[in-house]
């Protein structure tokens, strides 16, 4: 018996398993810039919930909408922010030619 799931269930599942997948590679992974990819991917995965859950009635919700729009703004900001940060972090290690971890 086949189980027949709604297009919420869908997203939900899918959001659920890009916030799991995103915060085993946060911490597992080492590399700076490799967290902060897998930082992106667990918000993502947030925001994708959000989505879902703006969803589930006939008019979508108007608040949780507004969220997702101002955490994708919150998002690009904070990966600008965190490259820049990591670039300074390997680029001051490369001029004291030593690993200062």
């Amino acid at each position: 018996m086949l189980l027949q799931l709604d297009t919420i269930t869908w997203y939900l599942m899918i959001a659920s398993a890009v916030t799991v997948f995103g915060m085993v590679r946060l911490l597992l992974v080492r590399d700076r810039l490799a967290r902060l990819i897998a930082l992106d991917v667990t918000g993502i995965g947030v925001l994708l919930t959000l989505v879902a859950l703006a969803a589930r009635a006939d008019a979508p919700d108007a608040v949780l909408q507004a969220l997702v729009i101002t955490g994708l703004v919150i998002a690009v900001a904070f990966t600008g922010l965190g490259a820049v940060l990591i670039r300074r972090i390997e680029g001051a290690q490369d001029t004291d030619g030593g690993d200062a971890r």
